[in-house]
């Protein structure tokens, strides 16, 4: 069951949304850095572009996908798996931004959750209208004892919570420009997923950007 405002009292401290044990929200937590982070993605795409990536089962992802950090996220006919270089390029993938380790740093301190270490893997999702992510668990990784620490940018989305099966019930979350959602320990392996992405307003961004980093060796 979800726990809002845990901080409410104190205008200090980012407003929390706790969707379960180890899970928790914080509401505009990236947004002081949310321009930065938007330039950063821009220069780490020069390098590794956005790409539909295809499944094991031959289908092209709606969501376009890059990576950086020591390892990035890579999916094709051979399955899913991290990989230290861009299979585009046969390059390294970019390097993380300091900014954007400092950023989970602060916001896994804030949240309280438990980590066994610095992130060491970035998948950055962009979401044009319509393209969605289904349910899934992140077992990719070889560590699961540090959070997932998921950073949403531009165009607002509907997150689902689910359970340790994908056939358990899922909670819809709003997702706003600048909230950070991390989750980790007993959640760790939930199933998630990302609703269609509407599209926005003439003043709104063009996409929907997720920043997503994990410690993954």
């Amino acid at each position: 069951m979800m726990t809002a405002d845990l901080f409410a009292d104190d205008p200090s401290q980012p407003a929390q949304l706790r969707l379960s044990s180890e899970a928790v929200l914080l509401k505009g937590f990236a947004l002081p850095d949310a321009d930065a982070l938007l330039n950063d993605i821009a220069t780490i795409t020069q390098r590794a572009p956005f790409r539909h990536m295809i499944t094991p089962g031959g289908k092209a992802m709606s969501v376009a996908t890059t990576s950086c950090g020591e390892l990035g996220w890579v999916s094709d006919s051979r399955g899913y798996r991290y990989s230290s270089t861009d299979p585009q390029s046969d390059l390294p993938w970019p390097a993380m931004p300091a900014r954007w380790l400092d950023l989970a740093e602060r916001a896994v301190r804030v949240s309280g959750l438990s980590s066994s270490g610095a992130p060491d893997a970035c998948l950055i999702n962009r979401y044009a209208p319509g393209a969605r992510l289904s349910l899934h668990q992140d077992r990719d990784e070889r560590d699961f004892g540090a959070p997932i620490i998921s950073i949403s940018l531009g165009l607002p989305a509907v997150f689902l919570w689910g359970g340790d099966k994908r056939s358990d019930h899922t909670q819809t979350i709003p997702l706003a420009h600048g909230d950070v959602l991390l989750w980790g320990g007993v959640d760790r392996l939930r199933f998630h997923g990302v609703r269609p992405v509407a599209q926005g307003a003439l003043s709104e961004r063009e996409f929907r950007f997720n920043i997503t980093m994990r410690k993954a060796a």
